[in-house]
């Protein structure tokens, strides 16, 4: 390559953060729609959630025993009981029995609201009731083998949640447990950004769909099944299209099957060669931002915007390879994707570990090396999980992390620190 060519080749290309960049500043969170409580797990909040209740509603009892005014039972002990009459029993969904008078108890359940006059609860445990026995329930008096203090065992009105408390914010991502302090407040449906609908469409005269025989020449199509997994795993909704010829029309067909969709991912089609035509029905039905990034792999991506009668949808165009699209999709769809769900941007967690291959990088660009993270002594070691060419599958398969070796860097050899970005945690990596 002359030094004129080599120039130009690389004033093609962006860096990362510029190509994220750009790609980013076209999107934004989707609009809120209300859903049912148990759809909204893995959501982002888009309301805040305030209390018209407290929580608990009452003071209520936190064992099985005797609701009691502790100054009857001050110096209460095993070898000096003291003596209560039982006047009734409450359990949980009870109204509170209303009068406790001195040297009086009410038998109490868990959850039960607490007697009027009654400021503790001493547990079976530490009287003469013997729970398991069901003649216990009509006994007239119980003896209190421990003293008390005023609040045990109770749990106060309002402890939990008070009425007209924010108990969750907008932008909250929702978990099990918010799910169920939700649902704690009364409230059955929730306000959350709605899931992006991300359409993919294949490219290639080789690929066949899989579940068919496959003809001599051709190879199945992974990419789609890969990225539709990935969407999966980002929050999004995906909507594989089919597999687009490599001309012109075949391409500008299935990308008019993505009207409606939030993001349209297309993958091959994006490089230099004579069938690499997804840019020219970009340019044609819409804007081309850029076209090759200094990643790899991953190098030749597009990115620009699709125009579609009224709507304009923003396409990324991953590579070919499956690598370089899985890679790619990790650094700018992703991100993305969880920008629209209503996520701040926070990447991956990165980690330092002990690199027990080398990496080379002979040609300047930012290389995402497929690693497995493993754990040695209190030490993570990042070792590579085969051969790194962009169409070996497999070594991606093994991979649990990204080791990243700068542009600025020509190698990093084995036993040098490397910056690792996780893309899952097994548990054998802890």
């Amino acid at each position: 390559m002359s030094s004129r060519n080599h120039q130009n080749h690389y004033e093609a290309m962006i860096d990362v953060e510029e190509a994220l960049s750009k790609i980013l500043s076209v999107f934004k969170p989707l609009p809120a729609l209300e859903t049912s409580i148990l759809e909204a797990n893995g959501m982002v909040l888009a309301e805040n959630i305030m209390s018209e209740i407290n929580i608990p509603p009452l003071d209520n009892s936190a064992m099985d025993g005797y609701a009691i005014k502790y100054e009857n039972v001050e110096n209460a002990s095993a070898k000096n009981p003291k003596t209560l009459r039982v006047i009734a029993t409450t359990a949980a969904g009870d109204l509170p029995y209303s009068a406790l008078s001195n040297n009086e108890s009410v038998r109490i359940m868990t959850g039960a609201p607490i007697p009027g006059g009654a400021n503790a609860v001493v547990p079976f445990e530490e009287t003469s009731d013997n729970f398991n026995d069901a003649s216990s329930t009509s006994k007239s008096e119980v003896q209190i083998h421990n003293s008390s203090f005023v609040g045990q065992n109770i749990r106060q009105a309002g402890q939990d949640v008070k009425n007209g408390e924010t108990v969750l914010k907008s932008g909250t991502v929702l978990h099990p447990s918010h799910i169920a302090l939700i649902a704690s407040v009364g409230k059955a449906t929730v306000k959350v950004y709605r899931k992006p609908q991300v359409a993919i469409v294949a490219t290639g005269n080789e690929i066949t769909e899989p579940g068919h025989k496959l003809e001599h020449g051709r190879i199945y199509d992974s990419n789609s099944y890969g990225i539709a997994s990935a969407v999966i795993e980002a929050g999004g909704n995906p909507l594989i299209t089919g597999i687009a010829r490599d001309d012109f029309k075949s391409i500008e067909k299935q990308l008019n099957q993505c009207k409606g969709a939030d993001l349209v991912i297309t993958s091959a089609g994006v490089s230099k060669g004579d069938f690499d035509i997804v840019k020219n029905v970009l340019s044609k039905n819409g804007t081309m931002e850029f076209h090759s990034v200094r990643m790899k792999p991953g190098k030749p991506l597009a990115f620009g915007v699709l125009r579609q009668s009224d709507n304009l949808i923003p396409l990324v165009g991953l590579p070919g390879n499956p690598v370089s699209a899985l890679v790619a999709f990790e650094q700018f769809c992703r991100p993305a994707i969880r920008l629209m769900l209503g996520h701040e941007f926070v990447p991956r967690v990165t980690i330092k570990a002990i690199l027990d291959d080398k990496i080379d990088n002979p040609d300047g660009r930012r290389v995402y090396a497929r690693a497995l993270v493993y754990k040695k002594h209190d030490v993570y070691h990042a070792s590579l999980s085969g051969i790194q060419s962009s169409n070996i599958l497999s070594a991606m398969g093994r991979a649990n992390g990204l080791a990243i070796c700068p542009e600025n860097r020509a190698h990093i050899k084995s036993g040098q620190e490397v910056t690792v970005i996780m893309l899952y945690w097994p548990s054998e990596v802890f």
